[in-house]
């Protein structure tokens, strides 16, 4: 019997360290990469405060926010993506940057989110889309005190959907589409004595 070998992506890294490094991950269901021009777009958003920030890529996939966000320079990124192969495929692509300030957890993210929380200042949502996860990943989140005072959030989702309907204290802060994906900035505004810088 002729075996045949799982199709793979690939997807690029933008900036930082890594620069131009591409890495491969499985072909599965739901696994979509966030296309380069948008991640472009969203780490230009994010330059004044991603430096030593300590994030979360929530519906990891292929890892590529996590991956980008290291490569320019976050202090750490926990990875949390359920699918086995594609756990381990990030794994794989993480040891061969020598990602060393990088964790992979193989986990439902609301499994996951049900834990104790330690705050991030950064986090990133891309769900799978059509799954309606948007809206009670961030009750979560907030919920659980996963998040700093000052925390940004990046949300994908279908360009067509409504806006998601954000918790108490976070406002929208950027938006835009390409094509068929609206993508969004958010910021968590609790009062604190120590504040993030305001985005340009």
């Amino acid at each position: 019997m002729k075996l045949h070998r799982r199709s793979t992506q690939a997807l690029r890294i933008i900036g930082g360290q890594w620069r131009s490094r591409r890495l491969e991950f499985p072909d599965l269901p739901g696994l979509r990469p966030t296309p380069d021009r948008v991640r472009e777009t969203l780490f230009n958003w994010l330059v004044p405060v991603l430096p030593g920030a300590r994030c979360l890529d929530l519906f990891a996939g292929s890892g590529a926010l996590g991956i980008e966000a290291l490569s320019r320079g976050a202090a750490e990124v926990v990875f949390v993506e359920r699918q086995p192969l594609a756990a381990r495929a990030l794994r794989n692509n993480l040891d061969r940057l020598s990602a060393a300030n990088a964790r992979v957890d193989p986990l439902d993210a609301f499994t996951w989110l049900r834990s104790p929380g330690t705050p991030f200042d950064i986090v990133w949502l891309d769900p799978p889309f059509g799954e309606g996860l948007l809206e009670p990943a961030c009750a979560l989140l907030e919920q659980g005190g996963w998040l700093a005072a000052t925390a940004w959030i990046y949300l994908e989702a279908e360009a067509d959907q409504p806006r998601p309907l954000l918790p108490a204290h976070w406002i929208f802060h950027r938006e835009q589409t390409a094509g068929m994906v609206a993508y969004r900035l958010a910021r968590r505004e609790v009062s604190s004595p120590l504040q993030l810088p305001d985005l340009p």
